[in-house]
């Protein structure tokens, strides 16, 4: 039996041959400063600030790991960053899912002025400090809910939730639903969410990694240290080791410190970007198919 593939030309195969390396080039650049990062994270800090860390640790070491879990104020911030993440983003879901989809029926009355009251506010805001005076009008400041409530919708992902909808979900599927008798609240609980696990999981993605690295409105509404998030102590940490040369006299004790200063700098990072780093792969399969919503038509 004769192969129905097609032959590749010199010319296919040298657009091949040059795709792949620039990809492969592409691929080397983003992933060396992990590499160095995670590797000098459990390098010993004279080997750090020597720059002897090249790709794997050298003098294998946990130093900066150890400064970082010896503080007390470690174990309460993740359990914060924890709430303020778990809390938040379900808040977060559920908010968006309820204004996406009632926005993506074509029966709703009114529904293109709504849509552009939510785009007026992504290109017009209020500024810091009108912001900062209405969370102390609400009674928020200094509470958790001064983390959770101000960012409980994001535009924009209410617009990509709704355009997963209307090329989705169908209208004639809800009107055989309801022809059963099937409500809104019903059609959107037991149809709906069931075929959005791809457009859910891009939403907690997003809305996760933001509450987990959120530290600006930390820094702005909090002043109780208990209510910290992680990334604030993990600031002050790195803060309190800086080195100020002017005050150190000599050079061996500078060295030492300056090396345990990058040492922390490197430890921080991965302790930060670990959770996001584990959860990503149980969602990437729905991510990847999430955030190519409306990329294709048919």
């Amino acid at each position: 039996m004769k192969s129905n593939r097609v032959g590749l030309t010199n010319a296919d195969k040298i657009f091949y041959m040059l795709n792949d390396f620039i990809l492969l080039l592409a691929l080397l650049v983003v992933l060396y400063p992990l590499i160095y990062i995670f590797s000098a994270s459990f390098s010993d800090r004279l080997a750090v600030v020597s720059g002897k860390v090249f790709l794997w640790p050298v003098n294998f070491s946990f130093e900066g790991y150890t400064a970082i879990l010896k503080d007390p104020r470690i174990l309460p911030s993740y359990a914060n960053t924890i709430l303020y993440t778990v809390v938040g983003t379900s808040i977060n879901v559920v908010l968006t899912i309820m204004a996406a989809y009632p926005l993506s029926r074509r029966t709703m009355i009114g529904r293109n002025l709504i849509m552009y009251a939510f785009a007026f506010t992504m290109i017009f805001q209020g500024g810091l400090i009108p912001n900062y005076l209405l969370i102390k009008q609400l009674g928020m400041i200094d509470t958790r809910w001064a983390l959770i409530i101000p960012g409980a919708l994001a535009v924009w992902n209410m617009i990509i939730a709704r355009t997963f909808f209307q090329s989705t979900i169908s209208h004639e599927l809800f009107e055989a639903a309801s022809m059963d008798g099937c409500s809104h609240l019903r059609f959107l609980w037991s149809i709906v969410l069931p075929l959005s696990k791809a457009i859910i999981a891009v939403l907690v993605l997003f809305y996760g990694v933001s509450h987990w690295n959120a530290y600006f409105n930390a820094f702005i509404y909090l002043k109780s240290k208990e209510l910290f998030p992680l990334q604030i102590i993990l600031r002050d940490i790195l803060i309190q080791n800086e080195v100020d040369p002017a005050s150190i006299t000599d050079p061996e004790l500078m060295t030492k410190k300056q090396g345990l200063a990058d040492l922390l700098k490197y430890s921080i990072i991965i302790v930060a970007s670990l959770p996001v780093w584990l959860v990503y792969p149980f969602v990437q399969k729905h991510f990847v198919q999430g955030v190519m919503i409306g990329s294709i038509k048919g």
